[in-house]
């Protein structure tokens, strides 16, 4: 993850994911996101992802309505011709990145443990309502790295080429001012 703030009161945030070596063998992941969002409020305002999971590939491109709840969305699965279609999300519809950030902001000592809290994304051609349960504090060992104080979190995933829609991913940030994005755990469709 690496993120810069722009003079125009945005910051622009690009996360990259990969599945490790061993793992390329079975099912190769490479994942590319990028957003430009509002810094205060937290608003997405572009997005872009390039992604290859397996033999499928998607790139979307989005620019988000400052002052809508629309989305001008540009996506392109595996070569085929781009298609141009409009999203209408909520007041709180973010990209992933975006999201990531807004998360930042939450207070979790207000977060009540085990109770779903709603999110709203957009990714691929649709908006998606789902939820994310905040579990607490871990103690956690993340190899290669060291050992953290993390909030730990478990998010419901959405159906498609790489995961069944029943599971659910576990995240861990640091538990500090900066919830650093850590490590995430999933089960993937092989």
């Amino acid at each position: 993850v690496t993120s810069l703030a722009l003079a125009d009161g945005m910051f622009h945030s690009v996360i990259t994911g990969k599945t490790y070596k061993f793992y390329d063998i079975i099912f190769k992941v490479r994942e590319h996101f990028e957003s430009k969002f509002y810094a205060n409020p937290i608003k997405p305002h572009y997005f872009y992802r390039n992604t290859h999971e397996g033999k499928y590939r998607i790139k979307n491109t989005f620019h988000f309505q400052k002052d809508t709840n629309l989305i001008n969305a540009t996506i392109q699965k595996y070569d085929r011709v781009p298609v141009d279609t409009l999203l209408v999300g909520t007041g709180d519809t973010y990209d992933i990145p975006a999201l990531f950030y807004k998360v930042r902001t939450i207070d979790f000592d207000s977060v009540e443990l085990g109770v779903k809290q709603p999110i709203s994304f957009a990714i691929d051609d649709d908006v998606y309502n789902f939820y994310y349960i905040f579990i607490g504090k871990e103690v956690k060992k993340i190899k290669g790295l060291g050992t953290f104080n993390t909030l730990k979190f478990s998010v419901r995933l959405i159906a498609g080429s790489v995961f069944t829609g029943k599971d659910e991913m576990t995240i861990w940030v640091t538990d500090d001012e900066n919830k650093v994005p850590l490590l995430f755990e999933s089960p993937i469709l092989v």
